[in-house]
């Protein structure tokens, strides 16, 4: 049995262990989960067992021996660990400069209507354009060196960053605010006490939002100039004919985007253990 404290509540829940019936068995989510994963497999290897797409689809196995492949030798004279850092570190420099700046703006608009009134209209000016959009500018102002590929990366992830940290303080309770009044509270102590610490979950949606937008805009920004990455693995074997190596670069980078989601999520634990998951209510 497990207890609970929640707003002044006991709540209590017992785990009760039950028979394994066939019913249970095959509801189990780590069942589903394997045979989803085993089916995705099975289609894709028949399709390209028959050729369907003709030779532009390899087989499961082709694409896990061309990564092997990567692992042990250099391909456009890097290692495939190294074709990983290039990318990643383009993320982090385009996103953390982002995060950096949007966020702060973001929970500024929110607060103050003077600086909403200056930076809404540009932002709402700004907001539809696709961050593809950016790569032909980017390469006319920045060149085809690394601050272009950053510059598409900043302009991909600024607006999930700064939307969600906004959102996030026009969404706090305002019965939290009147709370911290009655108790003597400031305006100060509003702002540090209650409508940072309430927004923060939200402020951490957006900046998973603008991590999977990163990732996006970095691959584009590979494939169109650069001698080093994911996206120039996948560039390559596009003019090579390679659907193996287009494959492999394409699971690479999935790979890579869950490993910095997965660690944004425990930045997010770090530094929001107030918020937590209800479960059984």
């Amino acid at each position: 049995m497990t207890t609970h404290s929640i707003a002044n509540e006991t709540v209590d829940h017992s785990r009760q262990k039950e028979a394994w019936t066939l019913k249970r068995v095959l509801t189990n989510t780590y069942l589903l989960n394997a045979v989803s994963l085993i089916l995705f497999f099975l289609i894709w290897d028949y399709v390209a067992k028959e050729r369907i797409f003709h030779d532009s689809l390899a087989r499961p196995l082709d694409v896990l021996k061309q990564i092997i492949k990567l692992i042990t030798v250099k391909y456009a004279g890097s290692t495939l660990w190294g074709h990983i850092w290039a990318s990643t570190r383009r993320i982090l420099i385009g996103f953390s400069i982002a995060a950096v700046i949007a966020v702060p703006l973001g929970l500024f608009m929110a607060l103050n209507r003077y600086v909403n009134a200056l930076v809404k209209p540009l932002f709402d000016l700004f907001k539809p354009m696709p961050p593809i959009a950016w790569v032909t500018i980017a390469v006319l102002w920045f060149g085809i060196g690394e601050t272009s590929k950053v510059f598409i990366i900043i302009i991909g992830s600024f607006v999930p960053c700064l939307l969600n940290a906004c959102n996030g303080v026009r969404l706090v309770d305002p019965e939290l605010y009147d709370v911290i009044r009655v108790l003597g509270g400031k305006r100060r102590d509003e702002i540090f006490h209650v409508c940072l610490p309430a927004s923060f979950p939200a402020v951490f949606a957006g900046l998973q939002i603008s991590l999977s937008v990163a990732w996006t805009c970095v691959l584009a920004a590979e494939l169109t100039n650069s001698r080093a990455g994911l996206g120039f693995l996948i560039k390559r074997g596009m003019d090579t004919h390679k659907p193996a190596l287009v494959l492999g670069g394409m699971l690479l980078i999935a790979a890579a985007a869950w490993l910095t989601s997965q660690a944004l999520g425990l930045l997010e634990k770090k530094l929001c253990p107030w918020k937590r998951n209800i479960e059984n209510l």
